[in-house]
This record gives C-alpha cells, structure tokens and sequence, in this order.
C-alpha cells in the first residue's frame, strides 16, 4: 500500500483524534467544558434522573392509591372542602365517584394497584410510593410550570437545568439535559429553560408533543455531503472566527452559548445517531418495550430512548406523554375518565419495560426514576363520570437511585381528596430528588438581580422517610 493510499484509508482516524483533542478540558475558548463533571456536595445515590412526566394529571384513586371509603360512599354525597369556585358556593356536598377500575395487592410488599397498570403492578417491590404529595395552582399551565421551574408566576431555571448547572454531564459528547417530545404548551420551553442560568444549560429538545417518535430526529446530525476531515477542516475555521471575535470584545452570555452549542453539536456526531437509532437492539428489547405494537410503539421508543442516553452518561432524562386529546392534555379527563384505560395501555408495558432493561444492566441502582404529573384527580365525579384538577393530595412514584423499594409514605384522606399524613410539598419533592444527586437544595444557588436562587426557593425538606 503506498502512503497516499494509507493516508487516505485513515482519514477518518485523524479526523477522531483531532475530535478528542476537543475534549471537556478545552472549550469555546475559555479552556474550560461548562459541562464538565462537577464535585457533589455529599456522596450521590443517584448519578442520573429519568422523569416520565405524565401530564394532566393522572387520577390516584383510580390507579395507585386505593381507598375503600370512596368505594362505599359511591354516588353518595359527601361534604367536602370548597373546591376552586365551590369556596364561593354555600353548598360543598359532592358526589363520590368509586374506582372505575378494581384494585389488587401485588408483590411482597402487598401494595394495591388497580388494573389500569397490570405490567407496572409486576414492578410494586422496586416502587416507591408518595400518596401525600401536594402542589401549586388548580390549572395545568401554573402546575406544570411549578413542577417544572418551583414557580407559578416568574421565569425560572427547570429541573434539568439546575441538574446540569450543579452537576455538568457524564459524556462530554452529549448535553446533560434532554427532554424527548415535549409539548408547546402549558409553559412550553420553559419547563425546560435555563432562565437565568447560563444558557448552556438549557435543555435540549428532541422531537415535539405532535410529532411520532419515530421521526423525531436532531436535525442534521449526520452530514452526508462532506467527510469528516473535511467536516472538521470547516468547523475550526469557524472556531477560530468565531474565537477571535469573543477576543475582540466583551463575551456576552449568548454569545458564549452559541460557540458552546456549536461545539457540542459537532462532539454529539459521535454519539447522538447511535442513541436516537433503535436498529441495533435486540428483538427481545424491542418487544420489551411494546415497540412495534401499536399502542405502545411511541411510548416504548421513548423509553428505550432514554435508557440508552442514561447509559451514555446524560444527566436528566424526560420522557414526556403530554400531547392533546381531543383539546386537553392526556390524562385530564373532566368527563370520560373510562378515556384513562387508553393512555395507561399507551405507557405501562414501557415503563416495566425501562424498570426490567434498567435492572438487567445494572443501571438502576445509580438512576432515579421518576413517575408523576402536575396534580391528580378528585375523588368525587364531574360531569357524571369525570374528575376535576385535584392539587391537593396525589401520588407520584420513585425508583431506584437511593430511595426504599416497596414502600409507602404518606397517605391522603379517607376519600384521596387531601394530603393528611406526612405531606409531602413539590418543594420538599425537589429538595429529595436533588439530594440523591448529592446536591443541596440550600447549596445549590445561582445570583441573580441581587440576590440567590435556588430551585425550591426558601422551603423545602427532604424526605428523609423513603431514602434507602
């Protein structure tokens, strides 16, 4: 072989060294990756969250909290709380509505989960369960942004992103922060904002709400016009402009984050195709996950999605099923709540399926799941066989990454209309999961417009009763 001919057999190995020499230790100029892996503040259970946000709020006394009161009470009237415009009504009664599905206890721990979720149900000894949760607003926009940001009513930094500002990334060729298929409404980009973060931290969008996961794609990372090298030739051209002109004059937080993305977006052509391309998995994967079943393919493919960025070393994950139905968010039936069976049909196999493939590789011990949406449901009917926004007392589920499995904590009324015991606040929720990532809620600050901020403002307790 003669030496051009060699030279040209290894082009694309020269074109992977100079891609590691632009490794976490120099970045944009600065000399330094914003992403790098930072100390913890106390040792981490948990190395990376997978969220799967469950938006309209999912009913809890129709699927993981079980209250035999409400069965005997069915269609009777109760005296309850004023509910939203109820405070202005001098009649409180409301009409109980029972389960619309049976419940049964499962696993060693004997936890009641209705048929709504039979494959979840397999999975009641790795769960932890929160029946005590309360939040912030009675509509899905000021929820899901509290859920999102620790705030209703100002532009905050998301979950995701005080994840990354505290903690950077684990893959220097990925961002810290993705959210597959999020919706434009309800806050839209901001429940995965950076606010006043550094813009670096924003996360990253893959696909939309109204868009088949299987189209969803990070628009051209694969080049099939130029090879690498030359890829590469191009890219260090615009670099260096790009340098020179950070050089020349005051570097600007926007400025700094485009030459951070744009080198980023040429690290991620390493390793985003691999992730986002779910062909090299088995059959027996793809069945694990419902794929290719047509209740459960676009769900499934976004969690076996975010198991394999997990495994790549991404931060936080979120796996969203929020598109409309019919006008709403999924799971915010006011008047068809039979409409639940469909939605759970369209998650529960690829949730099991996640909680199976995480254990299997050995990943859930260092990855907290978290289930939940913005609030629940009302234990009393709407519109004959709805139910209403309920803020006041829900159920969300953890796993893995530090928390005790198979365990309760908290309980709401004898109807599931109120958190009673050991409430647990979104705030307090926050403060936990940031704890397990050995963060400090109270530590993890960022200064802006003259005084600090953090993700759960000044409230806050961790949950002390469900760390493993």
């Amino acid at each position: 072989m003669s030496r051009r001919r060699m030279l040209d057999r290894v082009a694309c190995g020269f074109g992977s060294l100079a891609l590691a020499g632009m490794s976490p230790s120099t970045q944009a100029g600065t000399g330094q990756n914003p992403l790098s892996a930072l100390n913890t503040h106390h040792p981490a259970r948990a190395k990376r969250i997978i969220f799967l946000f469950m938006q309209g709020g999912p009913s809890h006394v129709d699927s993981f909290d079980y209250k035999p009161r409400l069965m005997q009470s069915h269609q009777k009237e109760v005296d309850i709380l004023g509910y939203r415009f109820n405070n202005f009504r001098k009649n409180t009664k409301q009409v109980m509505m029972k389960p619309l599905w049976e419940f049964q206890r499962h696993g060693q721990c004997g936890h009641g989960v209705s048929s709504l979720f039979p494959e979840t149900a397999k999975h009641v000894d790795k769960l932890c369960f929160i029946h005590s949760m309360h939040t912030e607003g009675v509509a899905h926009g000021p929820s899901t942004l509290f859920l999102h940001t620790g705030s209703v009513n100002t532009v905050r930094p998301s979950v995701g992103s005080w994840v990354s500002y505290g903690l950077g990334t684990e893959n220097a060729n990925m961002p810290s922060f993705v959210t597959i298929c999020p919706t434009a409404r309800m806050g839209g980009p901001q429940n995965y904002g950076n606010a006043f973060l550094p813009a670096v931290h924003q996360g990253t969008p893959i696909g939309k709400a109204e868009q088949a996961v299987k189209d969803a794609q990070i628009k051209d990372i694969v080049n099939q016009r130029l090879s690498p090298s030359e890829q590469l030739r191009r890219f260090e051209l615009l670099q260096r402009i790009n340098r020179t002109q950070v050089a020349q004059r005051q570097a600007t937080d926007a400025m700094m984050a485009n030459l951070n993305a744009f080198e980023l977006a040429f690290r991620m052509q390493a390793t985003a195709p691999e992730l986002m391309d779910l062909k090299g998995e088995s059959e027996a994967t793809l069945k694990l996950y419902g794929i290719d079943e047509k209740e459960t393919d676009d769900y499934g493919r976004q969690c076996l999605m975010a198991r394999k960025m997990a495994e790549a070393g991404v931060r936080y994950i979120q796996v969203n099923y929020s598109d409309n139905d019919g006008g709403n968010p999924k799971w915010d039936q006011h008047s068809n709540m039979p409409q639940h069976a469909k939605h759970a049909r369209a998650v529960d196999k690829p949730i099991a399926g996640l909680l199976s493939d995480l254990e299997a590789r050995g990943l859930l011990e260092d990855t907290l799941i978290w289930w939940g949406g913005e609030f629940g449901r009302t234990p009393f009917s709407q519109n004959n066989n709805g139910r209403d926004h309920n803020p006041f007392g829900f159920t969300v589920w953890l796993a893995g990454g530090g928390v005790q499995p198979g365990i309760r904590y908290g309980a709401t009324d004898e109807y599931g209309y109120m958190a009673s015991e050991n409430k647990v606040h979104m705030h307090d929720l926050h403060a936990t999961i940031l704890h397990l990532m050995g963060l400090n809620h109270e530590r993890l600050t960022f200064r802006h417009a003259g005084r600090d901020y953090r993700l759960t403002d000044v409230y806050g307790e961790v949950v002390k009763g469900i760390l493993a």
